[in-house]
């Protein structure tokens, strides 16, 4: 197996350490025990647990439970989208959103599935025209072809698909495809202010209100959902009096008319006319580029896909893959290029079965191993650097910003999470100051426990990891 140099690794990741005078270090040999003395507690009783922890430059096994079976794996997909990403694209691709336009003052806008787009970008395509002399558009085009299949993911949860997190997918993305809103505390036992981000989206919808303000010794909780087939949103939960706001973001429900009419809008507000809007299906547009813009490199789009766990980013970064080489239903593309990528990569093609690029789908399958496989291969190439940057810091970034805190973990451990009902997991890497670099993937499945009990228990192993040294 192919060696790999980590010597300046370890002095990169252990900034902003605790002091570890009082941290018990363990031997290799006492790992095993304590791991099962964790997973083996009552409560665990009726749940499967999948765990690799190996070495990453020799490829050691330190403790092996279940890691060649399926598990569902949650958001740890993500690893394996983004690492075929970098892998077929390279870190230096853009997604470009390009408007051209023909003799019959016809404009078309040519979406091509980035993510990251804003009305910022809106408003420097709608600039260029301007610098062009472009006053009127007789009609305005939406071409919304570039990505193949349903926008929506069959397999998702019908909750799922209400929320931000869970917005559809089409060519033309803006502002991630999502109704965002801020909801506020009051006075005690009255309902929080509800504000849109965005008050132009507010048109059409009614928000009712479900929530309250509750003293400052009481749980805090929110939740937003929208009908399926009226313009409602719904908002539920708590915060306490004084607290900070809090965002909430509800899924678009057309996402390439919102799209079109908000850039109509920025249009007119530039000075440009625009007499007619219509939405094309087909991929087709005339030849001649009056403006374009781009997303920023996929080495800064995967960054903000792992570190915030971020599906639309994901899910868009799968159908880009799918559209490279087939015309046809670019999610069945993508995936088929994520098991061609990680086969070449040495990872072993049956051992994992997905259905998406995100992990939002109770129907992925992925073994512990196939994590383990994907981060071992992906450290040992030129890419490496730029994929482990990319995942959230122990106690420092990302969803795990929060956890670790004041433990040995902070600043040595970068790892993907994932979360779903039942479902918890955490793969990645170790950077310990006293031991050598290790590789890891825990999953745990089938559990009625709460997120919070899961994540304790597989932090607890983490940081067992963390505290490893080297023993005679």
């Amino acid at each position: 197996m192919k060696k790999i140099v980590f010597s300046c690794l370890i002095s990169l990741f252990t900034i902003s350490q605790p002091v570890w005078g009082q941290t018990k270090k363990i031997c290799p040999t006492e790992l095993e025990p304590a791991i099962n003395t964790i997973v083996n507690r009552p409560q665990f009783q009726q749940s499967r647990w999948g765990i690799l922890i190996e070495t990453l430059t020799s490829g050691t096994t330190l403790y092996n439970r279940d890691s060649q079976y399926y598990f569902i794996p949650a958001s740890t997909v993500k690893l394996l989208t983004t690492a075929t990403a970098l892998q077929k694209l390279g870190a230096n691709f853009r997604i470009r959103t390009s408007v051209y336009g023909d003799n019959q003052g016809n404009v078309y806008i040519v979406g091509r599935g980035d993510p990251s787009l804003t009305e910022t970008q809106l408003k420097d395509l709608a600039q260029q025209l301007k610098n062009r002399g472009i006053n009127q558009i007789n009609q305005l085009i939406a071409v919304d072809g570039y990505f193949t299949g349903s926008p929506i993911q069959q397999s998702w949860q019908w909750e799922d698909i209400q929320a931000g997190y869970g917005a559809p997918i089409n060519s033309l993305i803006l502002n991630q495809n999502s109704l965002d809103l801020i909801l506020s505390p009051q006075a005690v036992g009255q309902p929080l202010k509800v504000t849109w981000v965005r008050p132009e989206q507010a048109t059409g919808w009614t928000v009712e209100n479900q929530t309250k303000t509750v003293s400052k010794n009481q749980p805090e909780f929110v939740d937003i959902g929208r009908d399926l087939s009226k313009p409602i949103i719904r908002v539920s939960g708590q915060l306490r009096v004084g607290a900070e706001p809090e965002p909430v973001y509800a899924a678009v429900v057309e996402p390439t008319d919102n799209f079109i009419q908000a850039f109509k809008q920025v249009l007119i507000n530039s000075g440009i006319q625009v007499l007619q809007t219509s939405i094309a299906a087909n991929f087709s547009y005339p030849p001649e580029e009056l403006a374009f813009v781009e997303s920023p490199t996929l080495a800064e789009l995967i960054k903000t896909l792992n570190l915030e766990s971020n599906n639309v980013y994901a899910e868009s970064i799968l159908r880009t893959l799918g559209v490279q080489n087939s015309r046809s239903d670019s999610v069945e593309s993508g995936l088929k290029e994520i098991k061609l990528i990680l086969t070449r990569l040495g990872v072993n093609p049956n051992s994992y079965q997905l259905v998406d690029g995100s992990g939002l789908s109770q129907n992925n399958l992925v073994s512990p191993l196939t994590l383990v496989q994907t981060l071992r291969m992906m450290a040992g190439s030129p890419l490496g650097e730029l994929y482990r940057n990319s995942l959230p810091v122990a106690g420092i970034s990302g969803t795990l910003k929060g956890r670790f805190r004041d433990t040995s973990a902070v600043g040595i451990v970068q790892a993907k999470t994932g979360t779903l009902t039942g479902v918890s997991s955490l793969a990645g890497y170790i950077f310990s100051p006293d031991y050598q670099p290790l590789v890891f993937s825990i999953i745990i499945n089938q559990t009625n426990l709460s997120t919070q009990q899961l994540r304790e228990a597989i932090d607890e192993i983490v940081l067992l990891l963390t505290q490893l040294k080297s023993c005679p």
